[in-house]
């Protein structure tokens, strides 16, 4: 049940034999580039077409279009963002690993509880959180990669996991006491007008871009994703590549939780577990942009804007409650058809 593809790079008009201007173009291989052209940016003209909508709508005009409205959401998914990050670092080499939520809300609570329970300083409890977000990720690579278990179950019963440890560390409770307030001061404050946990969003978005798309480990977590046994013939170390896979992405899972925190100056239980759904709607909502088919870091900013957009306008509305998770759920199975699609129609390994 999981995607998984290889990250291509192809020739921009100008570029290459027969690319020039001055050398003629067939029709069918202007049709090619129109075709490429549109599906690379049509999830991006559908979040302007949405933020035009609503823009324009009578009942949501006056309050959606505005700075406020818009500090506030990129403030709130950038902890949704982050995580769906962290989704597709195992997505990239065909792996689901349902327990970033999980891990999200266990870095979340175990940095906040260190701090009051403990009195132990911000800068060593974020390190635990986010280092035990790494440790969890790592379990769960190994189990799946050297004992061969299947990656969705194992994540899925992490996940449960997880929510009764975190459940019996805070005996059930709200943790509000005992945090430095130096973390959430910095999930609250501004810069250059936006929202300071923006700018950490950015960062690991460019990070993850470059680490993708730019160097031989990130190309060789595509091959794997295309195909295991030819990435293992040319010598790509397969296991070893998966499992750093879900390090990285516990890690950065971890990194959300700490963020969550610092937005919302308290941990619960459930902190993070609300976040994989939306975040994995993206991840699969990116795959077809940019870089249709493949699992991709501005794809995936691309589609964790596009969802929440959708849902501020539809609130802002006056839409019913449950219109924020029906929206999920179709922008989930919508995108998971179309990057199946996109997938197979581009020859790569699909589940």
């Amino acid at each position: 049940m999981s995607l998984a593809n290889t990250e291509h790079v192809e020739t921009a008009p100008g570029d290459g034999p027969g690319g020039s201007a001055l050398d003629p173009t067939t029709a069918p291989e202007r049709s090619s580039r129109v075709k490429g052209f549109a599906e690379r940016n049509a999830l991006l003209a559908l979040l302007l077409a949405v933020i035009a909508f609503f823009a324009v709508y009578p009942d949501s005009s006056a309050t959606f279009f505005t700075t406020q409205n818009a500090s506030v959401l990129l403030g709130n998914q950038s902890v949704v963002a982050l995580l769906a990050l962290a989704v597709i670092l195992p997505l990239v080499t065909g792996y689901f690993d349902f327990s970033l939520g999980a891990i999200a809300a266990t870095s979340s609570v175990l940095t906040a509880g260190l701090m009051s329970f403990h009195a132990l300083p911000l800068g060593v409890a974020i390190a635990v959180g986010v280092g035990t977000g790494a440790v969890i990720g790592g379990v769960n690579g190994l189990l799946v990669t050297r004992f061969g278990l299947n990656s969705f179950v194992t994540t899925l019963g992490m996940a449960t996991l997880l929510g009764g440890l975190i459940q019996w560390y805070t005996g059930g409770q709200t943790i509000l006491a005992g945090i430095d307030p130096a973390l959430p001061r910095f999930g609250g404050a501004t810069w250059l007008g936006l929202p300071r946990v923006v700018f950490v969003v950015l960062l690991a978005t460019v990070a993850l871009w470059y680490l993708l798309s730019q160097t031989p480990f990130g190309r060789s977590l595509y091959a794997i994703g295309s195909n295991p046994r030819s990435a293992r013939l040319v010598g790509v170390r397969v296991d070893r590549s998966v499992w750093t896979t879900f390090v990285l992405a516990g890690a950065l899972a971890g990194v959300t939780g700490v963020l969550q925190l610092a937005r919302t100056g308290s941990a619960t239980a459930d902190n993070g577990t609300s976040l994989l759904f939306p975040a994995l709607a993206a991840a699969f909502l990116g795959a077809t942009a940019v870089v249709p088919g493949f699992f991709n870091a501005v794809g995936t900013i691309i589609g964790v804007l596009f969802v929440s957009v959708a849902v501020s306008g539809l609130t802002l509305s006056g839409a019913s409650a449950w219109a924020s998770p029906v929206f999920n759920g179709a922008a989930l199975l919508v995108a998971v058809g179309l990057s199946h699609y996109l997938g197979r129609h581009r020859g790569v390994r699909t589940g």
